[in-house]
């Protein structure tokens, strides 16, 4: 029954299925790159705190920072360089590296985005073609084509609209989702950043 139904919606219907099975990947893929094991793994700031004191010249925290996977280690990085330009510019320089690892995880779900909007004129053009199709063999017939042969047209021409909106509706709100959960993410990122100005780039006597 399904089955019938996809070939009904004609030729566009193979462009619509290739987009929800990618669609499908990608979330996968970023549901499990945005979890807070892979942004921020356990005992990231514990380490990062030990380097961080352990070593002045900044090169332990450095390497451990290029030895952990995710975008902790890309935003803590970024304070390295300022520790001893006091707290406060260590502080900034995390912030601001939150900030650009904000935007590539945004980047990183635009596809889902472009999937969401294109699916829908996909199946509207599947759609336009389809009642061209109809019309015309009715104009073939000389107008004497059944209603019922014109309806059933219709009806196949359909389908295509239906199944570009079926795609891009969920898609669209895993979007959304995994939006939010990359902004959970970040601001886990920053009260983590925080946290650590306050209990090492601060009282450990960087100059101010």
């Amino acid at each position: 029954m399904m089955w019938d139904l996809i070939k009904k919606g004609g030729p566009v219907m193979i462009p619509l299925a290739i987009a929800s099975i990618l669609a499908l990947a990608l979330a996968v893929e970023r549901f499990i790159s945005l979890s807070r094991q892979r942004v921020l793994p356990q005992g990231f700031l514990e380490g990062f705190g030990e380097a961080w004191d352990g070593d002045a010249s900044g090169e332990a925290a450095e390497a451990f920072c290029e030895r952990s996977q995710g975008a902790a280690g890309h935003v803590f990085k970024a304070g390295i360089q300022w520790r001893n330009e006091g707290y406060q510019a260590v502080g900034k320089a995390i912030e601001d590296a939150g900030m650009r690892e904000a935007e590539k995880m945004k980047r990183s779900l635009r596809p889902l985005s472009v999937i969401a909007g294109v699916c829908p004129l996909l199946g509207l053009l599947g759609t336009v073609y389809g009642m061209i199709d109809a019309f015309q063999k009715t104009a073939d017939s000389g107008g004497a084509a059944k209603t019922a042969d014109l309806a059933n047209g219709i009806y196949q021409a359909l389908v295509s609209t239906a199944a570009g909106l079926t795609i891009a509706i969920p898609v669209l709100l895993l979007f959304q989702w995994l939006s939010s959960r990359a902004d959970r993410a970040i601001d886990h990122i920053d009260e983590v950043g925080t946290e650590f100005v306050v209990n090492h780039a601060r009282d450990k006597g960087t100059p101010s």
